[in-house]
């Protein structure tokens, strides 16, 4: 064992000890950080014009300050990006992370000192959390990857403006710049495909022991890497064993990974965003991801099937429930309030509290009242993919209302890394898992307003080709699971 390692070791203990502090006290801890964000943003210009003086419950809190999301809270966002200080956090923040919006077009989400800190701090602590548990040290010797955006940046009126991937990126700590990879230069490669390219050639003969990113990018990565060594992953990387993921679920992918790597390694799920980095896997053994409660961010909580009433009721942690699906809601040291970041997520735990993500509360098919959400297609391709050993490289699902002398139903357009042998079957089952999971879906099959779905299956290479098509290959970019119109699937049939 290396002196890096046993120190980690030692840190990573250290570092627990403290995270369950708050772990143990969580109603506690999102009170003080909840007083302690209206205290601080108490004299901003959104501090005064909600009364932030005058708020010392959530009750109050909830009379006072609305749901918004993007284009709500833009009104103030364009102040601070035209340079304005003290708006809705003191002073200046330190970077803008800018973010392709699909209906506010190019959105600005602010990044300050004081939230800064908390996305590097939740990240170093996921892989501490897997120390710690696991033993597992040795990694930190070897080289590690982070397929990310563009580390380059321009500047808007004095602030940094850049992609969060990016912005991160200069904020890898010292101890881990030697190991970190690709070069400065090859990172800043705009071209996506081109820098997959330059990566292979600078990783292949690396002793690569972390690789992270989306899994969709890194599958892209995996298989050039085959391509140009004709190797196994696991063949070229021997002592890689530690996948770290965001974005999206590993489920669908990890059949097809463990095919190009040749074996099985251990994964960390994490649950960044531009607005907040709100929690990680802190457990191999226990499903779902620790929610990051003394990160400087208050939630809130509601129920979806509430979310779009006059007045749905916003929960606090003590309040929510294990097994329901919640639109989550941030008020952040960054200077949102109350803001809706259009994921929507469901609790596996309350001791401590662990979530998945299931979906987002824009992504969802809901064209004849069914309701179905991300986690539940998810589920069901995972099932059918156990159950009749095929793989793919990646889905998306939409309502198909237009068929002539038939009734309307689902299509999922898939594509296949290998096909299953009775491709029938396979969609039988799938649309008996959704029927199992979702009691609308089974209403509608049964009194026959939909059929069954039916399975389109894609060219090789075709969710890369409409990526690229709409200038988001690569980086932090992904293909929605579904969508309650056509607009990506008529794209891709």
């Amino acid at each position: 064992m290396s002196l890096k390692s046993f120190g980690a070791k030692i840190f990573a203990g250290v570092v627990v000890r403290k995270m369950k502090k708050w772990m143990d006290n969580p109603m506690e801890t999102q009170q003080k950080v909840f007083l302690s964000l209206l205290k601080s943003a108490g004299a901003t210009q959104f501090g005064q014009d909600h009364h932030f003086s005058e708020i010392k419950t959530h009750a109050e809190f909830v009379a006072r300050v609305p749901i918004r999301d993007y284009e709500q809270l833009r009104f103030y966002v364009d102040q601070m990006v035209a340079g304005k200080e003290d708006v809705l956090w003191p002073g200046k923040p330190l970077y803008f992370a800018k973010t392709s919006g699909t209906t506010s077009g190019a959105k600005y989400i602010p990044l300050t000192k004081e939230s800064m800190p908390t996305h590097i701090k939740a990240a170093r602590n996921a892989i501490l959390c897997y120390i710690h548990e696991t033993g597992k040290a040795d990694f930190v010797d070897g080289k590690m990857i982070f397929l990310q955006g563009s580390p380059e940046m321009t500047e808007k009126n004095g602030i940094g403006l850049g992609r969060l991937s990016g912005i991160v990126a200069h904020y890898v700590p010292g101890y881990l710049q030697k190991n970190r990879m690709p070069s400065m230069e090859t990172n800043c490669i705009e071209d996506w495909e081109t820098k997959v390219d330059a990566i292979v050639e600078e990783t292949k003969g690396e002793d690569m022991t972390v690789i992270s990113g989306i899994p969709s990018w890194v599958q892209m990565y995996f298989e050039r890497l085959q391509t140009a060594t004709d190797k196994k992953v696991g063949d070229l990387f021997k002592n890689f064993n530690l996948f770290i993921y965001g974005g999206v679920n590993y489920e669908p992918y990890r059949a097809k990974f463990e095919a190009l790597i040749g074996r099985k390694v251990d994964s960390i799920e994490l649950f960044p965003a531009s607005e907040g980095f709100f929690a990680f896997q802190d457990s191999q053994q226990e499903k779902g991801l620790l929610l990051q409660l003394d990160s400087g961010m208050f939630y809130e909580f509601v129920k979806t099937e509430d979310f779009f009433s006059e007045t749905p009721q916003r929960l606090t942690i003590g309040e929510v429930e294990i097994g329901v699906n919640y639109v989550l809601l941030i008020s952040t040291n960054a200077g949102l309030w109350c803001y809706n970041i259009g994921d929507t997520v469901m609790f596996t735990s309350v001791k401590p509290y662990r979530l998945v993500v299931s979906g987002r509360i824009k992504h969802f098919i809901s064209a004849f009242g069914e309701h179905v959400i991300g986690k539940e297609v998810e589920q069901a391709m995972k099932e059918a993919m156990d159950a009749f050993s095929f793989s793919i490289s990646e889905f998306t699902v939409a309502p198909q209302v237009a068929v002539n002398d038939e009734l309307p139903y689902h299509e999922w357009l898939i594509e296949f890394e290998e096909a299953p042998k009775d491709m029938q079957a396979v969609t039988d089952f799938i649309d008996q898992s959704m029927q199992t999971q979702n009691s609308y879906y089974f209403d509608l099959i049964k009194g026959k307003v939909l059929q069954p779905l039916k399975i389109a299956s894609l060219e090789r290479g075709a969710f890369q080709k409409y990526m690229k098509s709409q200038g988001k290959l690569g980086g932090q970019n992904k293909v929605p699971r579904l969508s309650n119109d056509r607009k990506i699937a008529d794209q891709m049939v």
